[in-house]
């Protein structure tokens, strides 16, 4: 008898001391061979599209403008829907955002939301022990084998019924981010294709056999081209897996600029798979600062808590996004509220319990289905306001929207507002920037900052300002223009704030000097790095 045939995956930089426990459960023969099948078929591709990035983003610093795309015209007049909405994600009133460590999964299931984005992406730090123990999460959470007592409380953690469970969408990381403990022919595999495959490998005949099935958040995408390879994807692994075609659904973050202006044409692309499309606030500046980081003053954002969903292109963008969703009978989801609510104080609860339901009340009328909360206590609250507007209906998709007329000037029209940069915008953001890099560089990808859960997506929008304000010379309001040296300044004065609140103790224990001198090298550096995300990869252990 010949011996099988070794795994065209390698496990790479993996001491044997940092091997998560059950590991083999995750990475059989059998998903390995799945995941090297995707990633042959499909990273070349990949490579092409982020070689297109590359060159849309030095057509936009040509012309510091974009335009939907006369190529695709036919699309956005043609008569299509999507796909018909399968039972399980019918109704999306709240849907609950997280990373898959066991707590997280647990919670987030019990929490009464309708889903629970399962995040692989910007609220998870991808240490290897990360994300095995996510996929192993998932799969222990379906076979209901994942209860659990915490060491340090006592506190036990258990599912409710299955009827009371979140419906899973699982983000898995963009299309730009490596796994650089996979490769396979001597080259990394794309997160992408790892967290999807090994979810999918294992799970989707599972789910079908529960009455639901593979759902999926599609992250950072940046043009039709980049879901038209998703969909091939999607194809090719139901067929591989013998799962009947059409089962996945995927729901698209319009969370670039780009992807702004091709929404019809990327709901096109994902029809037959097609869920909705999700309106991801912070992601979506970075984008635009991102792009047009060197197209003059008018494109200078104010302070980031000053841009709110009111404001005119923001507006334009959300409400294009609703009508271009129920055009096609897809659906349209808000963007997130990421209070984290105070145990110890209730006059801060309540001022921002009212401004989530001011939030959540404002989408729910303009015609969204559901929306995002980072925290169970915010279920009831953002449930509230879409029951009085749907009532016992599981969506509104009727609400056409025929009412919105969105310019393509509309979209990128940043110098309509009125805010502008301030001192205390910019210690914010080295602020933000320290503690989250810090907490990330620890392996911890959602982390409670002054009150407000803060991801990936916050940290890009903070360093990308920084930069912004730097090379664009802005002056803030306290008079001071915004130079390499002033951030300097106000990072150090913060990092020394973070050792006299925490201690030296603590303060040696952690990443901070690390994470502050990453935050000012993506901050200061002539050359603007596409993703935080991938210098700080490079100094995650494990």
């Amino acid at each position: 008898m010949s011996a099988p045939a070794p795994s065209p995956l390698e496990i790479v930089g993996v001491e044997p001391g940092q091997r998560p426990e059950r590991q083999d459960e995750v990475l059989t023969g059998a998903a390995l061979d799945f995941v090297a099948a995707l990633h042959r078929r499909f990273t070349p591709r990949r490579d092409e599209l982020l070689v297109r990035r590359a060159e849309k983003r030095a057509e936009i610093a040509r012309t510091s403008t974009l335009d939907f795309l006369p190529e695709t015209a036919s699309v956005r007049t043609g008569d299509w829907r999507v796909a018909d909405c399968p039972p399980a994600l019918l109704d999306r009133r709240v849907e609950i955002t997280g990373p898959t460590d066991r707590k997280m999964t647990i919670n987030a299931l019990n929490s009464g939301a309708k889903v629970w984005l399962a995040d692989f992406e910007d609220a998870s730090a991808p240490t290897w022990e990360n994300v095995i123990g996510g996929q192993l999460n998932l799969s222990d959470a379906f076979e209901r084998r994942i209860d659990f007592t915490d060491e340090r409380s006592g506190k036990s953690y258990a599912l409710r019924p299955a009827e009371e469970l979140a419906t899973v969408v699982v983000r898995p990381r963009g299309w730009h981010m490596e796994e650089r403990h996979l490769e396979c022919d001597g080259q990394p595999v794309p997160g992408a294709l790892v967290d999807f495959g090994l979810y999918f490998f294992h799970n989707a005949q599972r789910l079908l056999d529960l009455g639901k099935g593979p759902y999926f958040y599609l992250p950072k995408t940046e043009s039709h081209l980049e879901a038209r390879l998703w969909n091939e994807v999607f194809g090719f692994a139901q067929e591989y897996c013998g799962i009947p075609h059409g089962t996945v659904r995927a729901t698209v973050l319009i969370e670039t600029i780009t992807a702004a202006y091709e929404m019809e044409e990327i709901l096109y692309e994902l029809r037959e798979h097609a869920a909705g499309l999700n309106a991801g606030r912070w992601d979506y500046l970075f984008s635009i600062v991102k792009n047009f980081r060197d197209a003059g003053s008018r494109f200078v954002l104010p302070d980031r808590n000053a841009v709110t969903m009111t404001a005119p292109f923001m507006r334009a963008y959300t409400e294009l996004l609703v009508r271009t969703c129920h055009k096609r009978g897809a659906h349209a989801i808000g963007g997130m509220a990421a209070f984290i609510p105070s145990r110890k104080d209730a006059e801060v609860n309540e001022v921002a319990f009212e401004k989530v339901r001011a939030d959540k009340d404002r989408e729910a009328r303009d015609g969204f289905d559901g929306s995002w909360v980072a925290h169970p206590d915010l279920v009831p609250v953002a449930k509230a306001s879409f029951d009085a507007v749907l009532g016992d209906r599981p969506h509104q998709k009727n609400r056409l929207r025929e009412d919105v007329e969105v310019k393509a000037a509309d979209l990128i029209a940043v110098d309509s507002l009125e805010a502008r940069p301030t001192s205390e915008g910019l210690r914010s953001a080295v602020q933000v920037g320290i503690r989250y890099i810090e907490a990330w560089l620890r392996g911890l990808g959602a982390v409670a900052i002054f009150n407000l859960m803060e991801d990936a997506a916050t940290a890009e929008i903070s360093r990308s300002q920084i930069w912004q304000w730097i090379n664009a010379g802005v002056v803030l309001d306290d008079g001071r223009q915004v130079t390499a040296e002033l951030a300097r300044r106000v990072a150090a004065d913060e990092l020394a704030a973070i050792r006299a609140e925490i201690g030296e103790e603590p303060f040696a224990a952690g990443r901070w000097q690390e994470a502050h001198d990453l935050l000012l090298r993506v901050a200061l550096d002539e050359q603007y790095e596409d993703f935080l995300t991938t210098p700080a990869y490079a100094a995650l252990r494990g």
